[in-house]
């Protein structure tokens, strides 16, 4: 069943707090899609904002299914749902995302798109349907991404592999890559690669050039890393910043918020 944890320790695709916190009510667990998180929260007063983390989500609540792209800046929740609204989300890797919903990532970035649109009205419907009758509502759109993946030939149960399922091993080494603050250059000379190349195939999978998406993805180690009690000039070095000052010109740029105020508000 994997492993269920509270808000704050991360597992999986990205920081638990950094994606879809929302205070305390937040609980999440490793998917059985390899590299995805299956999480569900409950809409409080106040909550603080979704920030960018790289990765898309399936997400249902009250009979509606919507897909959440991936973010370039900080989403509201207030205004949302109303106070009390449960949601269940699955949570796709960097680069996984696309193989599921059928689209570039691109054209999902900083949206949240009713599934119907992407999937069909009659597909999204019988989906919602099922996750709304069963007593694991996650479970349900567990099984219906590896269908999807087993549709496409990206999925084998039981299979052994150190590639997540639906992403190939280029994107793997892209996301891996810019996530450990390598130069663009040097990734695309990695992945065999021009550079103009690789920025098409980011968009595509990643719904950003590799220039935001290594800038985001050093936004979510640095918070992991603040979160778990590390002083910000350590964490502004263990994150690839130049120094402290960088680090929170960065976040105030990709969050809309100093440091503090994240994690004061989860």
């Amino acid at each position: 069943m994997g492993e269920e944890r509270d808000r704050g320790e991360p597992v999986g695709a990205s920081a638990a707090a950094v994606r879809r916190a929302v205070r305390v009510t937040y609980r999440e667990r490793t998917a059985r899609l390899p590299g995805a998180v299956l999480w569900t929260t409950t809409t409080v007063p106040g909550a603080g904002p979704v920030l960018p983390d790289g990765c898309t989500d399936l997400l249902w609540s009250a009979g509606r299914l919507l897909v959440a792209g991936p973010d370039t800046g900080p989403q509201a929740q207030d205004g949302v749902a109303p106070a009390g609204t449960r949601w269940v989300g699955l949570r796709f890797a960097p680069g996984q995302g696309p193989a599921v919903f059928g689209v570039p990532a691109h054209e999902l970035r900083d949206r949240r798109v009713p599934l119907e649109d992407l999937w069909g009205a009659r597909r999204a419907r019988e989906l919602a349907a099922r996750a709304a009758a069963a007593d694991a509502p996650g479970a349900v759109l567990e099984q219906a991404a590896r269908d999807r993946l087993r549709a496409a030939g990206r999925w084998t149960d039981g299979a052994t592999t150190d590639v997540l399922p639906g992403r190939d091993g280029r994107t793997a080494a892209i996301a891996s890559g810019l996530g450990r603050g390598r130069p663009v250059a040097e990734v695309a000379r990695l992945v065999g690669m021009g550079e103009r190349q690789l920025h098409r195939h980011s968009l595509a999978v990643f719904g950003y050039g590799p220039k935001t998406l290594g800038r985001v993805l050093r936004l979510v180690r640095a918070l992991e890393l603040a979160r778990a009690g590390v002083p910000y000039a350590e964490v502004a070095a263990r994150a690839g910043y130049a120094d402290q000052a960088h680090l929170a010109r960065e976040v105030k740029s990709l969050a809309g918020a100093p440091m503090g105020t994240l994690l004061r508000a989860g």
